[in-house]
């Protein structure tokens, strides 16, 4: 896939052609999508993708030696091919498909809990984190009777990194974190949290459900012994996921569901597995929609061009300086000096008025925005609100939906105050 125009506005709008979605109307106006730390759209060579398979290569696979099968199988495993390369893993075993971010904690926290996590031992989890890497953890806790602690944000929404000298005992087994928050949009220092855990001995899971779309993700430079997140969030289909593990921790780890394929040999006298990373893909995986990613990763590596990297960025200035400079808005998640620490993403309040009624004034004006908890009510608790309003921004967003926002934000809160 290739971009063909030379100047930034032809090109940022020869991108946008390519996602169908971008060019429909919204109550007789233009859609703005400001929903894509959700999900993101999808460009038409996904949908392609995967209605090729569905419709004329549709056979289960790594089983039957049919042509129709073997075509399902190639895509599948191309797909594990493309995503190894892209998180530069050393491994193709590495790389388990599962069925998005949450599946791939969920996984994670029961297999390596039953491994490794007995009574007494702790869990370090952020307060920046999403429900998926809270819920899991609080599960294989009150199982295994371990103990969950918390690592603090302060009041700019940066990881109190400092605190970790004392959460790190010899009683923590591992440290779950969020490589960027869906509610703050601060990149965490990762690199630097594995390495301060890993000083210890504590191996360190990162949720990237956002970091995949907005950083460049290389597993072994951030030597993280997990990273998980979701194609729906960076262009591929709905229902599909990754769970990055370094090969000594799959290996050891049993499996988190038992059924098809994830067997070696099945008699009642007792059961052997199969190699990574079938192990961990018990039964008829989500081909069609899994195939994708290799469409998705061709999407991602497009838009990672430098001129649509200073576009999105300029973007992303223009609106923290309205935010900041708006008395009636707080905005939570504000970066300390430079910008850079902060992705066009934007949670705030609007002193007076409530979020949701803020949302549907916007939805009215073609703006599609998130209003709610963002599943991350710890970060509500944290800065005293009981919902937000959020606005997140893809690459090809532009600014004069950006400035069309504004109009019509400011619009809503002179309606409702």
């Amino acid at each position: 896939m290739r971009v063909r125009s030379t100047s930034l506005m032809s090109a940022v709008s020869e991108i946008r052609s390519l996602f169908p979605a971008l060019s429909r109307k919204v109550y007789g106006k233009d859609l703005v999508y400001f929903d894509n730390a959700a999900t993101s759209q999808r460009p038409q060579s996904v949908i392609d993708k995967w209605n090729g398979i569905s419709g004329y290569s549709n056979a289960n696979i790594h089983r039957a030696v049919h042509r129709l099968a073997d075509e399902a199988t190639q895509a599948y495993e191309g797909a594990r091919d493309t995503v190894r390369e892209f998180l530069n893993a050393e491994h193709r075993e590495e790389i388990v498909f599962t069925s998005g971010t949450t599946a791939s904690v969920n996984l994670v926290a029961f297999s390596f809990g039953e491994a490794f996590v007995r009574s007494g031992d702790e869990i370090i989890v952020s307060e920046a984190e999403h429900h998926s890497n809270i819920v899991p953890w609080q599960l294989m806790c009150e199982r295994k009777g371990a103990v969950l602690r918390v690592l603090p944000v302060d009041d700019h929404g940066y990881l109190m990194t400092e605190k970790l000298d004392e959460l790190l005992t010899e009683r923590t087994k591992l440290l779950a974190v969020t490589h960027i928050s869906n509610v703050l949009g601060i990149i965490n220092p990762v690199k630097k949290i594995v390495a301060k855990c890993h000083s210890m001995g504590v191996p360190v899971l990162v949720d990237g459900a956002q970091g995949i779309v907005h950083c460049s993700v290389d597993v072994q430079d951030l030597d993280c012994d997990f990273y998980v997140f979701s194609g729906h969030k960076m262009y591929a289909a709905t229902g599909t996921g990754v769970l990055y593990g370094k090969k000594k921790w799959l290996d050891a780890m049993p499996p988190y569901m038992g059924g098809g394929e994830m067997v070696g040999t099945v008699s009642f006298s007792g059961t052997t597995y199969a190699p990574l990373p079938m192990k961990f893909e018990a039964g008829t995986q989500n081909f069609a929609s899994t195939a994708t990613f290799k469409e998705a990763v061709n999407m991602v590596n497009l838009l990672n061009d430098n001129k649509l990297k200073n576009k999105i960025d300029e973007i992303r200035d223009y609106l923290l300086d309205y935010f900041l400079s708006d008395e009636r808005i707080s905005l939570y998640g504000v970066p300390r000096g430079t910008y850079e620490d902060k992705i066009p993403l934007f949670s705030f309040t609007v002193k007076g008025v409530h979020h949701e009624d803020l949302a549907l004034i916007l939805d009215k004006m073609g703006v599609a925005v998130r209003s709610g908890q963002m599943c991350a009510e710890p970060v509500m608790d944290r800065f005293g609100v009981t919902g937000m309003l959020r606005a997140s921004l893809a690459p090809y967003n532009t600014i004069q939906e950006a400035e069309y926002f504004v109009k019509c934000l400011n619009k809503a809160i002179d309606m409702l105050i």
